[in-house]
């Protein structure tokens, strides 16, 4: 979403109450919690409709971590069953979208989607989407042919090219093609003489 020169950006979701005093657990979506989640910190909610925190915002109080998991503290959720209507609960930030990451080799999804796809000098398709999973993060690649997930790791994604708004993919065979059938089989023992 994007509005005067702002954007909104996922940074977590909210995944677990956490005692009785109306903390919860975070998922974090950022390489940057210690700039993202400070006290006074406040969040737009993405909740289903039928949510009373539909259309609110949430205001982070404090941040903890317990055995490695972030704990989030916010005002207004003062007991476990006001954090319990909050579980799975996105929450986005207003990103100035002239602002860059000061991290080599780091991109925010909206400067991604968009740009476009090249193998080979050959321009094979669109970023659509980014998603974020937990063991790597995904480019979903609108092609002619449908929607291709490229792993976004080094070996496959060599470089990326704002200023050109381009993408450049180094994919193994098959990732944007269908391999012949007998591409599965060994090749043939030659006959012993």
């Amino acid at each position: 979403m994007t509005e005067n020169n702002k954007t909104q950006l996922r940074v977590g979701r909210l995944t677990k109450a956490h005692g009785l005093k109306g903390a919860i657990k975070l998922e974090l979506f950022t390489d940057d919690p210690e700039r993202r989640f400070v006290p006074g910190a406040v969040f737009t909610l993405q909740v289903p409709t039928s949510s009373p925190w539909h259309g609110k915002t949430l205001e982070l109080t404090e941040l903890r971590w317990y055995n490695s998991h972030p704990v989030g503290f916010f005002r207004g959720v003062a007991d476990r069953d006001a954090a319990e209507g909050l579980v799975k609960a996105i929450l986005w930030i207003d990103l100035d979208e002239s602002e860059t990451s000061s991290e080599e080799d780091a991109w925010y999804d909206h400067q991604l989607v968009g740009l476009k796809v090249v193998r080979d000098g050959v321009e094979v398709g669109t970023v659509r989407l980014v998603e974020h999973l937990p063991a790597q993060d995904l480019l979903l690649v609108k092609t002619p042919a449908g929607e291709v997930m490229v792993p976004f790791v080094k070996a496959i994604v060599p470089s990326v090219d704002l200023a050109a708004g381009i993408v450049t993919v180094t994919p193994p065979a098959g990732l944007f093609e269908e391999l012949p059938d007998d591409a599965d089989e060994p090749p043939a023992a030659e006959p012993a003489e």
